[in-house]
């Protein structure tokens, strides 16, 4: 696996039960996974010499993100090595561009949008929408609302032009609120799909994620899973694709996102699916039966955990584990910031308040907004 965060980390976590021999190429000794993995290379993913002398031996090759450069990938198809997914799905999910065309190639529904090309062509393309505001996006690099602008005024549309790549705009869009379809694909086709949930961001970042999303109609939750299923399928997509998604006011899905790996809308898999996102990823890479999909309870919830002005959070468990017995708790080994995601908490059970105050709390209680 190329990158060493928490996905890495909760990906290998799931492969111990196959007796997998996982391999991590990270860029420190300290990163998330490579506090547990046992075989770690300390390398560039970026330096085409390091990626393969890691891949040499490799059964095949995945990723915690997806950074890894396009021509990279290529050489070690070319090498031999596979790679799932594959960098033709891939590029889709490291060009915004390159994905919002293919989208509106297929058919898939999308905001307006178009490549603008400095302050002055973002507001020619606001005025085509109807006005501002409207979204300016970097169409690379960009993750946890890093790379993304709401622009109110010409004024305001310098910032993306700065970073020297090209700026996707896209008109803001009125929804009700932020969705998810989880899906994951096998070489042969073969394809499961999670219950559609409902994410729910703070600045800019994924707070709390609802599974399934409350009050959403059977009908465009069908749509939703249909629409994954075939942008997986259409892209040549191997492994777990989450497609975020907007609904909005008149009743209809918009693809916001594609991420090629597991995703945080699918962290509450780990408790409350049967078969994890983490563990259909491994599946799917190597090209065994996909596991069910299902959920095990009526409701799961996850929080996400950042750091606050509590530098050492385990204390806090001797609170939320006699709070609530059956809260789940996912810890990062990552050190503690102000901001920064270091874990994760899931509850389930029968009933949605319930489930979301015991996620909440445990989740304010770790960072120390929540003292009692």
């Amino acid at each position: 696996m190329v990158g060493g965060g928490q996905l890495a980390r909760m990906t290998h976590e799931a492969g111990i039960p196959l007796g997998l021999r996982f391999k991590l190429l990270s860029d420190t000794p300290q990163d998330s996974a490579a506090q547990v993995v046992s075989e770690v290379v300390i390398g560039d993913y970026r330096d085409l010499d390091t990626l393969r002398d890691f891949a040499r031996g490799c059964d095949v090759i995945t990723f915690d993100h997806e950074h890894v450069p396009i021509e990279h990938l290529r050489a070690l198809e070319a090498d031999g090595i596979p790679v799932r997914p594959g960098p033709d799905a891939l590029r889709h999910a490291q060009d915004k561009g390159v994905m919002r065309a293919r989208l509106t190639e297929l058919g898939a529904p999308c905001p307006r949008h178009r490549i603008v090309t400095d302050p002055a062509d973002a507001v020619a393309f606001a005025a085509e929408v109807g006005g501002f505001p409207v979204v300016l996006k970097t169409v690379r690099g960009g993750y946890d609302g890093k790379g993304v602008w709401v622009v109110r005024s010409e004024a305001e549309a310098g910032p993306p032009f700065r970073a020297g790549v090209p700026v996707l705009a896209e008109e803001k869009v009125d929804f009700v609120r932020e969705l998810a379809a989880n899906i994951v694909r096998s070489p042969h086709g073969q394809a499961v799909a999670y219950p559609v949930v409902e994410s729910q961001q703070v600045d800019g970042v994924c707070d709390t994620v609802i599974a399934p999303a409350p009050a959403l109609s059977e009908e465009l939750s069908g749509e939703a899973q249909r629409l994954a299923l075939r942008i997986a399928s259409e892209l040549g997509v191997v492994g777990h694709l989450a497609v975020e998604l907007f609904e909005t006011r008149d009743g209809r899905v918009l693809v916001n996102e594609l991420a090629m790996r597991p995703h945080n809308s699918g962290h509450w898999t780990q408790d409350g699916a049967i078969t994890s996102q983490f563990a259909n990823h491994v599946r799917a890479v190597l090209d065994l039966p996909l596991g069910d999909p299902r959920p095990r309870a009526p409701w799961t919830v996850m929080c996400n955990v950042l750091g606050g002005d509590y530098p050492d959070m385990y204390p806090a468990y001797l609170h939320c584990m006699a709070r609530d017995p059956r809260l789940k708790i996912h810890m990062y080994g990552k050190d503690v910031k102000p901001g920064r995601k270091v874990g994760h908490v899931n509850t389930y059970g029968d009933d949605l308040d319930d489930v979301l105050e015991r996620a909440r709390h445990a989740a304010g209680y770790l960072r120390g907004t929540i003292t009692e």
